[in-house]
This record gives C-alpha cells, sequence and structure tokens, in this order.
C-alpha cells in the first residue's frame, strides 16, 4: 500500500520532551526549509521525523508508544517513511533497533547531518541561529549549551547528551537578533545547567555577561532563565536582573530535595542551610523575584521523616512556583545501584501531597496581587478571553492572565497594562487599564 491523501514529500517533525527538544527540532526543519523542503511541525506529511525524549519512565513510555503508532501508520500505507532521533534514540540504539525494526533509521543527538542526508538535505554550517520556530510569534526559545558535567545520582542526560558545551556570547547574540527581526519579543534562555554557562569555553561563568550582551539587541523586551543549577551559582547574574528591567524578575532552580541526607545521595553537592541561604539571597537581591523550582520524591532511602522536612520546607518558603515529580530508576544512573524501595503508590501520594500544599499557596499568593496592575504579553485568544502572562510567569508551565474578549480587544505578542480583580490558584483575571 501507498499513502494517498497526504501531500507527497512533505517532512512532519513531531516532538516529545523539554524545550531543548523542541529547540533543537526547530534547527532541525531551519535546516530542511533552507535546503527547500516542505516541513511541518506535527502536522500531516508522508514522511516523519519522531524527536524522542528518554528522560525519565513515563517520558519514555509516550516516545516508544508514538514511535509504534507511527511504524503503524507506515505498515499501514499511511505514510511512507519513519525516522527516529534524540535523546531516546541516542539512549537505547540498539535495544530499538531490535525491537521495532520497521523504522527507517535511528539518529541520536548528536547526528543531524546524517538525519539531514537520508532527507535528502546538505548540513549548511553558515546557518547561525536560523530556526523554524514553532512557538507563537512573541517567545522563543534560546540554548545557551548542551549537555551537562554535574554528577546527580538520578540524571541520564549526560549519557543522552554528552559534556556541558556553551555556546560562544556573539554566535547567541546573533541568533537572538535574527529572532528578534521576526518579530520575538521575548527569549526564554535554557539549557541543562545555565549555571555553568562559560566555563568550558572562558574558564569563568559568564552567564550575567551574556545577558549583558543579550538586552542591547534591539527588540527584545524580556528575558528569562530556565534551568540554573544551585550548586555555583554566579550572584552576579542577580546585580544584573534587578539592575536590568529587560530581565524578568524570575528563575528556574531545580532544587529536587532539602534533606540533606537525600542531597548527598544524589550527589547534589549542597545541603538545606546553603539551599535556604541562596533563596534568601535571591529575594533580597532581588525583592519581588518569582522563584519556580521542581522536586523528587520517592528517591532511594527516602523515609516518610525525610518527606516531612521536604514538605515542612515547602510550607516555609512559599516558592511562587513549583513542580513536583515521582522518582524513576534509570539504568546506568549512580542511583540505580540503590534499591528503589519506596512503592510507587507512596511516591505518588507524595507528589499529591507537594502539589496540594503548592496549589494552597500558590492561591494564596494570587490574593495578594488582587487590585494590583501588572505588564502582561498576550500569547493568544482561547474561548472568552485573551489569554497573557506577566514576567514572573514562563510559558506553558506557569500562571496565566485571563482577560475578557467580551469587550476589549488585545492584540497577541503586544504588551498591556492589566488590574488584577480576582484570582484562583494558578489563574489571574484581570482587565485592561
Amino acid at each position: 500500500m501507498r499513502t494517498k491523501s497526504i501531500k507527497k514529500n512533505r517532512i512532519n517533525v513531531i516532538t516529545l520532551g523539554c524545550s531543548k527538544n523542541l529547540y533543537d527540532s526547530e534547527i532541525l526543519m531551519g535546516q530542511l526549509k533552507a535546503n527547500d523542503k516542505d516541513v511541518v511541525h506535527e502536522e500531516d506529511g508522508n514522511i516523519v521525523v519522531i524527536n524522542t525524549c528518554g528522560f525519565i519512565n513515563n517520558a519514555k513510555e509516550e516516545s516508544v508508544n508514538t514511535i509504534l503508532h507511527q511504524v503503524r501508520r507506515k505498515v499501514e500505507g499511511e505514510i511512507d517513511k519513519v525516522y527516529v532521533t534524540g535523546c531516546l534514540s541516542e539512549r537505547y540504539k540498539p535495544d530499538l533497533q531490535k525491537e521495532i525494526p520497521d523504522v527507517d533509521e535511528y539518529f541520536g543527538t548528536t547526528e543531524l547531518p546524517g538525519l539531514l542526508k537520508v532527507l535528502g538535505a546538505d548540513y549548511k554550517h553558515e546557518l547561525i541561529g536560523e530556526r523554524l520556530t514553532t512557538t507563537p510569534k512573541n517567545y522563543a526559545y534560546l540554548k545557551i549549551a548542551e549537555g551537562c558535567d554535574r554528577p546527580c545520582s538520578f540524571c541520564a542526560i549526560p549519557l543522552m547528551r554528552g559534556k556541558h558545551r556553551s555556546t560562544p556570547i556573539e554566535t547567541l547574540v546573533i541568533e537572538a537578533e535574527k529572532l528578534a527581526a521576526n518579530g520575538v519579543k521575548e527569549l526564554v534562555l535554557i539549557a541543562q545547567d545555565l549555571t555553568y554557562y562559560g566555563l568550558d569555553l572562558y574558564k569563568k561563568r559568564r552567564l550575567a555577561d551574556l545577558l549583558k550582551a543579550l538586552v542591547r539587541v534591539e527588540g527584545i523586551e524580556w528575558i528569562r532563565l530556565h534551568y540554573a543549577f544551585p550548586t555555583g551559582f554566579p550572584l552576579d547574574v542577580l546585580d544584573v536582573m534587578r539592575e536590568e528591567p529587560r530581565i524578568c524578575n524570575y528563575i528556574d532552580i531545580p532544587l529536587q530535595h532539602i534533606s540533606d541526607k537525600i542531597l548527598k545521595s544524589m550527589r547534589r553537592g549542597t545541603t538545606e542551610e546553603r539551599t535556604t541561604r541562596l533563596l534568601n539571597q535571591f529575594r533580597e537581591l532581588v525583592p519581588g523575584i518569582a522563584i519556580r523550582t521542581t522536586l523528587i520524591v520517592g528517591y532511594p532511602g527516602e523515609t516518610e521523616a525525610d518527606f516531612q522536612m521536604l514538605k515542612d520546607w515547602v510550607s516555609r518558603m512559599r516558592f511562587e512556583r513549583l513542580g513536583c515529580f515521582t522518582y524513576s530508576h534509570e539504568e546506568n544512573t549512580h542511583a540505580f545501584n540503590l534499591e528503589d524501595d519506596v512503592p510507587e503508590d507512596v511516591k505518588q501520594q507524595r507528589a499529591n501531597e507537594i502539589m496540594e500544599l503548592q496549589a494552597q499557596i500558590s492561591w494564596e499568593l494570587n490574593q495578594e496581587k488582587i487590585g494590583e496592575t501588572f505588564n502582561v504579553v498576550i500569547d493568544r485568544k482561547e474561548g472568552e478571553y485573551f489569554v497573557g502572562r506577566t514576567e514572573f510567569d514562563s510559558p506553558d508551565v506557569d500562571n496565566e492572565v485571563l482577560i475578557e474578549a467580551r469587550d476589549t480587544y488585545l492584540k497577541t505578542g503586544e504588551f498591556y497594562t492589566v488590574k488584577i480583580t480576582s484570582a484562583s490558584d494558578f489563574d489571574l483575571y484581570a482587565e485592561k487599564v
């Protein structure tokens, strides 16, 4: 059987996993577009490229299910080719080739030229920052480094992404300029570890210097920081954040746990005392900063006492934004040598308790915003509302500001001053001032 209704020689890129994967897909699509290929993102095409995630069990399961679904479509004649790339393919290529042989070819995270070749395209080295962005026009992710040198016991990222490799400041500025020329107003800086930026290239941490260079790019109005590691955090970044209005008073800093025993086993290189002191410095040096963190519950050896310590600490710290994951026992990581001794139902119950606590904290913090005015950017119109965000909210993961569309018109991608009229756990309702 052959494909009938789908447009021939259209390449459909499917992205799974995090924003770093989405960035890689955008680079792939930019290369294909430069080679005059017909390429789309998660639409119909007779050639399918799946950019997989291999981070934790749920993500791996989603990736495998997506591959199986597309292979079925190929066998049934709906599509012609299926290629697989990304983290799952990097980590498990021999197993995947054996278990799902109907995939035309598998590629790892560093094999973009090879993937382009089978798609009939050449890798163009001159394409600095040329991407086919998939996000709303007003914001884009900017990956400032690849890989990770941290030794965290639970994490398989170094197995899939390799050692930390910073992108030079001047290259990132060129990419930011091209994004701004296409209407991007907000840069979301991403990496496995922002904190480490520059150490490999410049022999010192230079995230602050990068920020000083990016704020000079005409057209960029917001810059926000994602995925900073707490150990060795360069405090000069906070000085730039406080002094430069274009840098959002926002930071995403995954802390994972707070029990000293668990932190030591996780190989995080810090303690409860040092972590708490760092967060207090954030709030002292940048008044009003929104701190986002992620936690892991159910790590090997986590007792009820360890969990209660974590829960009490979350109550005290009152994070503006928080997500919680259950521990995933990943082969070839340091923690895989430990017994995965917390039952799955206990892991899930602990995660639920943390998120219920955070929902209450978020509700209380949001109630305090009623009557205040904020600068918001409008991302989209959804139903009867325009949906926007403050500088304290990152796309997809944080609070949103809802403004009734019935009696006001707001333009997507533009900034407006709004007054908060009411609030729920994770949404603010507002009217244009």
